[in-house]
């Protein structure tokens, strides 16, 4: 009894030393590395600046220059065609000469591309200024990012690698504000001002760069060890975290873990820019191969989903919408810039604390209502023979939305997927494919966007818009993993998985949902498996359903709560909140595997049904065997002429060996036949 008593008192005196054990504080932000991002990011206003700026500049200039609607597509176009030069060699620069020199190199030259706008006294003169302006704009756009990705902590990556969409946006901002300011002065002087003033800043951010250190990352690829390892203790949250960081980053770059001393030799494999793009583009593994696809789709989806458009062409839209002063469309525009600033800032928090997938997702969710709902009401205001007052205040809430949501996830987490996800060789390369896709496709937009809306209406271009982002929500749901919290030389393992349909990329996902829910094996299986026991409640119901409704409608009911279902999941905060978006996402499963094959059959002619029937069986490849032992099973009672094939379908799941009797019919049409198949 006293032992029982002396065992529990020793329990009860353990338990409560424990109790008064300090806990841990959760690390502070860290300061150092968030001025590194800040001053850094400050290279993004050139463009933002550049952007803001020609949207109501180019008002000025048209009526100064008399230049065709033509010409100013191209003038305000093309700086982002030109700033793919910019962007292809700032890659092998930042290697050459460093993130940070690089960074100096980007101001410089969009300082002298500025003063040759603002000094142009002709059209063919801007156009040499918009070209030298477009390379510096290249080359910010790739290397601030980078910089800022590299030198964060992976507790705040997500939040400071935002910083240059922040930038890009209050660079817009200031632009708009700059047209309104400066659009009192007379109209030859105006413009020049407009665009000559924004070489001012690039000259105080050039300087000032030359405080920041080098990146770590990028100072370990030249074998610098002491120095990187100086900065990672000033830009970490903790000293463990800069020793794990420097192991990190010396084992993507091929140097032996063991290897301490202040200067080695890096490996040539390591650093070899002809092995970087043989790797990346000629060899790549299937994480590159998925990595490279997810960042040459974010940046394409970015631009072709019209917010160049938007922001480049806000006073024409306005002017659609049925406000007519300057003073009217410049103070309008005025307001999307405080939105677009706004909503950057808010996502900026968010980063770090959702996760990037379920704000990309909602952000892009938005964007389709927006584009779409503004599409009607400048179809409603175009058609009208009078001004319809609600529709024009729709038209600018619209605009606003539009705004806020790109602002709120697909405008920042672009730069952040793209600057996080390369492995640390393929980085600043694989970076600036995707900063070039991102400038093409904005090229194409804001040169073509003008002759777009003459050839199909105004409303009917945010149609195509809303249709792009449409298809952009299902790219990346299913291409796009969450890299919330990760270390950069980690993030790489989360694009091993090629599988782009729930069943492919819940293998991948169990094993994070695991991690993050803390669940057990048994409600791994349960998460995993019931998909399929859910999608009978769907397949059982899409029978009777398509009866009544039609197999298209069909269709479109199994897309709609799939597609509630993935949002669900998106969204999930527990096991629990997941298992009910499951269950939605089963029953559209069920829907979909039921309707999709009855459809093709129902639609396909006789001589091709079987070969459009197999389409719905993912990734199904047929092997023909030729069996002789089905030729004298088989009989047509009015052919005389018979030519079975076995064929058998290897599928995902499991080998199906089908015995499938192609017969050739005569030339006459025969009013029945009867055919007999065997299965082996």
């Amino acid at each position: 009894m006293a032992a029982g008593l002396g065992a529990e008192s020793d329990h009860q005196q353990q338990k409560s030393i424990a109790d008064f054990d300090p806990q841990k504080k959760p690390p502070k932000r860290n300061k150092y590395a968030f001025a590194c991002a800040i001053l850094a990011s400050m290279t993004s206003t050139l463009l933002g600046y550049d952007i803001g700026v020609m949207s109501g500049a180019a008002i000025f200039i048209q009526e100064d220059l008399k230049i065709t609607d033509v010409q100013v597509e191209v003038l305000v176009g093309t700086l982002n065609i030109y700033s793919l030069l910019g962007s292809a060699a700032a890659g092998r620069t930042s290697d050459w000469i460093g993130r940070r020199y690089t960074i100096v190199l980007a101001g410089a030259i969009f300082f002298v591309g500025a003063l040759l706008m603002g000094f142009s006294t002709n059209y063919a003169f801007l156009m040499v200024g918009r070209f030298v302006a477009g390379i510096g704009v290249g080359y910010a756009l790739m290397i601030a990012p980078v910089y800022t990705a590299e030198v964060s902590p992976a507790s705040t990556r997500g939040f400071l690698t935002s910083f240059p969409e922040v930038f890009i946006n209050a660079g817009i901002l200031l632009g708009y504000v700059s047209n309104f300011a400066l659009s009192k002065l007379s109209l030859r002087l105006g413009w020049r001002m407009m665009l000559g003033i924004g070489a001012i800043p690039s000259v105080f951010r050039a300087v000032i760069v030359l405080w920041m250190p080098e990146s770590p990352r990028w100072l370990v690829m030249q074998g610098r060890l002491a120095d990187a390892k100086k900065v990672l203790d000033k830009t970490s949250d903790s000293k463990e975290e800069a020793l794990q960081r420097l192991d990190d980053i010396k084992e993507a770059a091929g140097i032996p873990l063991e290897w301490n001393d202040d200067v080695v030799v890096v490996p040539k494999n390591g650093r070899s820019g002809e092995a970087v793009w043989k790797e990346l583009l000629l060899h790549p593994t299937k994480a590159v191969r998925h990595i490279l696809i997810a960042v040459v789709g974010i940046h394409f989806f970015q631009q072709a989903s019209g917010i160049e458009a938007v922001v480049l062409y806000s006073p024409r839209i306005f002017a659609k919408a049925g406000i007519t002063s300057k003073n009217g469309k410049l103070l309008a525009t005025i307001a999307v810039g405080v939105v677009k600033t706004l909503f950057i800032l808010i996502a900026t928090f968010l980063l770090d604390r959702i996760g990037r997938r379920p704000l990309l997702l909602s952000s892009v969710g938005g964007m389709i209502i927006s584009l779409a709902t503004l599409g009607f009401s400048l179809t409603i205001i175009d058609h009208s023979q009078k001004k319809l007052t609600w529709a024009v205040g729709l038209a600018i809430t619209t605009v606003m939305s539009y705004m806020a949501f790109f602002s709120i996830g697909m405008g920042p987490i672009t730069w952040v997927y793209s600057s996080e996800i390369f492995p640390l060789k393929l980085r600043a390369q694989g970076t600036s494919m995707g900063v070039a896709v991102n400038r093409l496709t904005s090229g194409v937009i804001s040169t073509s966007f003008i002759s777009l809306y003459k050839a199909m209406t105004i409303g009917g271009t945010f149609f195509l818009f809303a249709g792009i982002a449409s298809v952009a929500w299902i790219f990346f749901y299913t291409c796009y993993p969450e890299t919330q919290g990760r270390n950069l030389e980690d993030v790489e393992k989360l694009f091993v998985f090629e599988l782009f349909v729930d069943i492919g990329v819940m293998s991948g996902a169990a094993i994070f949902i695991k991690e993050d829910l803390k669940i057990s094996d048994v409600q791994v299986e349960i998460l995993v498996g019931t998909l399929n026991i859910y999608s009978l409640v769907g397949s059982a119901a899409a029978g009777r359903t398509s009866d009544w409704i039609g197999r298209r409608y069909t269709i479109v009911l199994a897309a709609a709560i799939f597609f509630a279902g993935a949002l669900l999941m998106g969204f999930a905060t527990n096991y629990a909140f997941l298992m009910v978006g499951r269950f939605v996402a089963g029953i559209g499963v069920g829907y979909a595997l039921m309707i999709a094959p009855v459809y093709t059959a129902e639609v396909s002619p006789a001589s091709t049904r079987g070969f459009l029937t197999s389409f719905p069986e993912p990734k199904t490849k047929p092997k023909i065997i030729k069996n002789k032992r089905n030729r004298s099973r088989c009989r047509d009672l009015h052919s005389p002429r018979i030519n079975p094939t076995a064929v058998t379908f290897h599928t995902n799941f499991e080998p199906i060996s089908l015995a499938v009797v192609i017969h050739t019919q005569s030339r006459h049409r025969r009013n029945s036949h009867q055919l007999t198949d065997s299965s082996n």
